[in-house]
C-alpha cells in the first residue's frame, strides 16, 4: 500500500499525519458509492479536520456527518488511509482509474 508520505510527496504537499485518536467526519451512508470525496479543514476539538463522504452530492444536513476514530477508517474505506496525511486545505476524489488531489484555500478561511 502507497505511504501517507508519498502521496504527499506526490502532489507536494506538507505531511501532516492525523493521531489515530482523532475523529474525522464521515457519511456513513453514502459508502459504496462513487467518486470517494474527502475535504480537510482545519483540526479543532479533538477532530483532524477531514470529511469525507461517497458519490456525486454533498449534503448539508446536520447529520450527513458522522464521528469516527481515524483508527477506524479502515473498516470503511481502507483506499483512503493513504491521503490522510495531506495538510488542511486539502481535497481529493478518487474512483476507478481516477485520483485528482487539490490544494483547495478555502477551506482554510485563505
Amino acid at each position: 500500500m502507497v505511504s501517507q508520505q508519498v502521496i504527499c510527496a506526490k502532489f507536494e504537499a506538507e505531511f501532516a499525519p492525523c493521531n489515530s485518536g482523532d475523529k474525522l467526519g464521515i457519511a456513513i451512508e453514502t459508502i459504496g458509492k462513487f467518486p470517494i470525496n474527502g475535504l480537510r479543514h482545519i483540526a479543532e476539538n479533538e477532530t483532524c479536520g477531514w470529511y469525507i463522504w461517497c458519490g456525486e452530492e454533498l449534503s448539508d444536513d446536520a447529520d450527513f456527518f458522522k464521528p469516527l476514530h481515524v483508527s477506524h477508517i479502515n473498516k470503511y474505506l481502507q483506499e483512503i488511509e493513504k491521503y490522510l496525511g495531506l495538510p488542511s486545505g486539502y481535497r481529493f476524489l478518487v474512483a476507478a482509474g481516477v485520483e485528482d488531489v487539490w490544494h483547495d484555500p478555502s477551506l482554510i478561511g485563505i
